[in-house]
């Protein structure tokens, strides 16, 4: 748990880092916080009450009696929080491009500390014959999904800097939104390799929170690029 610790930490740091140096087009909705005071607030009690209530619920769901934090219940949580502000605020358009790429170094970086966290961090995946199958401590291989998700992060991020940078529109003005899509879609497939406990037919609770982002990353990207 201490190496979990510690790569949370270098998440954290690393999303500093690619939030306050990856160039981005100019422009003052792209500052939520600096317009907004209570954007960072929203964003944060989202976050956490996202993370929690979906981590925790899952663990129930899957048979666990324990506290439990989960990325996407926190991307959802936060995403929620920062629309009702919007709303009351009478804000359109995007906030969030700022976040994007931060956001997928931030997770690509803090799934290899639940990766080496072992088998108490509830993250693993099923079993599988697979050369790449991992033993995390029960002396079943399984599947490595962690690093599943911080390999297809990875690669999102060497795909999607160098479009900012040349300004590609799906990047430049729907960014969070292709973010969120591609978060949602590869966590959707990642979840079939996982042995939580379903809701519906074979979809867990994160299955259903990704359908729920993916809807909204389709309907609110396509709507930023007609209008932006």
């Amino acid at each position: 748990m201490i190496l979990h610790s510690a790569f949370d930490l270098l998440a954290v740091v690393t999303a500093a880092v690619v939030f306050y140096f990856l160039p981005l087009p100019q422009s003052s909705i792209g500052q939520p916080w600096r317009l907004y005071p209570a954007y960072v607030s929203f964003a944060s009690l989202g976050m956490i009450a996202g993370a929690l209530v979906a981590g925790t619920g899952n663990l129930l769901l899957s048979g666990f009696s324990e506290i439990g934090k989960s990325v996407v219940g926190g991307l959802a949580g936060a995403i929620l929080a920062i629309e009702i502000l919007k709303r009351r605020l009478g804000i359109t358009g995007s906030t969030g491009l700022r976040f994007a790429a931060p956001l997928a170094a931030a997770i690509a970086v803090g799934r290899l500390g639940c990766f080496f966290a072992g088998i108490e961090d509830r993250t693993y995946g099923t079993p599988t014959d697979l050369p790449w199958g991992h033993d995390f401590g029960d002396g079943v291989s399984r599947h490595p999904v962690q690093l599943y998700e911080a390999f297809a992060m990875a690669l999102f991020l060497a795909a999607f800097v160098p479009m900012l940078r040349r300004g590609y529109r799906i990047a430049a003005s729907a960014g969070f939104y292709l973010f969120i899509g591609v978060y949602a879609g590869q966590r959707f497939l990642w979840e079939f390799f996982k042995p939580y406990g379903t809701i519906i037919g074979p979809f867990n609770l994160f299955h259903l929170i990704c359908l729920g982002l993916l809807g909204y990353a389709w309907s609110c990207g396509k709507a930023e690029l007609q209008h932006g």
